[in-house]
């Protein structure tokens, strides 16, 4: 044991020079990729400002309203994917607590319950999903959630078949479309809850045992660490933020059927991606995925206000991400130089 105490404490010094020497660096700081992702979104933010006169001040806020849900789930995603795993039944989660909450409201239901049942079933459908990836460990994440994603989208059509529901008190639609001065509420509760993540990932010893996970889950179980049961609770918490998402869409639309967040987890797998974090686990940081949600979701408002269609809009943003990944990996693993004597 001491042995082992006396390597992990020497791994952390080490990493704690490196973490240093790379911030003292001028260079290897602004070749970070997070100022690539400024930039982009700079240049994304100008083009669209000449597409449209209107895209000015606080239009630029405004903007945000239409993509923002997608941001709820994006904080929670980056903890699966820094794990090496990968949820895609996001979107069918939405939808199924978006359903499940416009039934229970109509039924009679207090809206203020029907919110809550919201983000329960949310957390329920995350915590079914993290039992058995937990404990299915020879089946990849991606055909559990595959499997899951069926299930939960089957049952959202079952409960409501192709009718939409709605009917939601007015108070509801502030979630989406009210305003804080000139801060749209759900803007504010996004940079509310990035910080939140944002803490937990990089300053808690929870957000080290992800990284570590990642990084090497079979070291990670024998140095101590309850893999299983952190897995658990970030898939847990993945659900929680696809109910989360499943209100402010479903208070954006003011209504809601089955097929609602259809695709939503590809964009959001796909913002992470872009943010820098790697699919293979242990690397990246809150602050890019936070970066590539606003460049994302301006980019899909740019092209939406020169009439672009939705499938060449996938065409686009899947040639940002190939290329944003070609450049990570150029900037990420460069060789190093050996270290002078």
């Amino acid at each position: 044991m001491s042995k082992m105490a006396s390597l992990n404490k020497r791994t952390n010094v080490e990493l704690d020079r490196s973490v240093l020497e790379h911030k003292l660096d001028p260079k290897k700081f602004f070749l970070q990729w997070e100022w690539l992702l400024v930039i982009i979104l700079v240049v994304i933010l100008i083009v669209n400002g000449s597409i449209s006169d209107y895209f000015r001040g606080t239009q630029i806020l405004d903007a945000t309203m239409n993509f923002m849900d997608k941001g709820f789930m994006v904080l929670a995603m980056v903890f699966v994917i820094l794990l090496g795993e990968i949820d895609i039944s996001v979107g069918s989660t939405a939808a199924l607590c978006s359903v499940i909450m416009a039934i229970a409201y109509n039924a009679g239901m207090p809206m203020e319950l029907s919110m809550v049942l919201c983000l329960a079933v949310g957390l329920g459908c995350g915590y079914v999903n993290g039992i058995l990836v937990a404990k299915c460990k020879e089946v990849p994440s991606m055909i559990i959630t595959l499997a899951t994603m069926t299930i939960y989208r089957g049952i959202a059509y079952i409960i409501l078949e192709d009718q939409a529901s709605g009917g939601f008190p007015e108070w509801f639609q502030y979630l989406s479309w009210g305003y804080v001065g000139p801060i749209p509420f759900s803007l504010l509760m996004f940079i509310i809850l990035a910080v939140v993540f944002g803490m937990l990932l990089h300053k808690s010893a929870f957000g080290r045992q992800v990284y570590a996970m990642g990084n090497n889950e079979t070291t990670s179980r024998y140095s101590g660490i309850k893999v299983n049961r952190n897995k658990v609770i970030i898939f847990t918490l993945m659900g929680l933020m696809a109910g989360a998402c499943a209100l402010f869409l479903t208070s954006r639309m003011a209504s809601t059927r089955p097929n609602v967040a259809q695709g939503y987890e590809l964009d959001v797998i796909a913002m992470v991606v872009l943010g820098g974090v790697s699919t293979a686990g242990g690397k990246g940081n809150m602050l890019g995925a936070i970066l590539a949600v606003f460049i994302v979701g301006y980019l899909r408002y740019g092209l939406g206000l020169i009439n672009i269609s939705a499938q060449v809009m996938m065409i686009i943003i899947g040639l940002l991400l190939i290329g944003s990944v070609l450049a990570s990996n150029f900037l990420l693993n460069k060789p190093k130089a050996l270290p002078k004597k």
